[in-house]
């Protein structure tokens, strides 16, 4: 697929004008954009951080994050499923997450390596992989 069709794409599904067939979709409770700053306050890098909620602990645990490197990757309203919706490439996957809650925040720490603390990563639930020909890849 090329880049104008792919980029057309992701603009149509993200409009609900097209559903997106090949991609991976997930759902979590809550997406935060994090522009993280170092002590001088510069920017270090810009993540998005996917939290799902937990009864038992009742807060937020962190699932999964990925630097955000594209526009795409900002969760934007979806007024069909009430929430928001982010979609684009992961890696070689089209990659879709529906979350009911968005929030954006500008830290002097890294709040998914802070959230290690209550939740290691191993034991995070991850997003879906891609699975092709009865293997997954990530």
């Amino acid at each position: 697929m090329g880049s104008v069709t792919a980029s057309l794409a992701v603009w149509a599904s993200a409009l609900g004008m097209i559903t997106v067939d090949h991609a991976v979709s997930d759902t979590v409770d809550l997406v935060e954009v994090n522009h993280f700053y170092d002590d001088q306050g510069r920017l270090v890098f810009d993540q998005i951080i996917f939290y799902d909620w937990s009864p038992t602990y009742e807060r937020y645990n962190v699932r999964a994050w990925r630097l955000l490197k594209t526009p795409a990757q900002i969760p934007h309203r979806n007024w069909s499923r009430k929430g928001y919706v982010a979609i684009w490439f992961d890696g070689e996957v089209l990659r879709e997450v529906h979350c009911e809650a968005m929030r954006e925040s500008w830290t002097q720490y890294d709040p998914e390596l802070a959230e290690r603390e209550y939740l290691p990563k191993e034991q995070r639930r991850e997003l879906q992989a891609l699975r092709v020909r009865g293997t997954s890849t990530r």
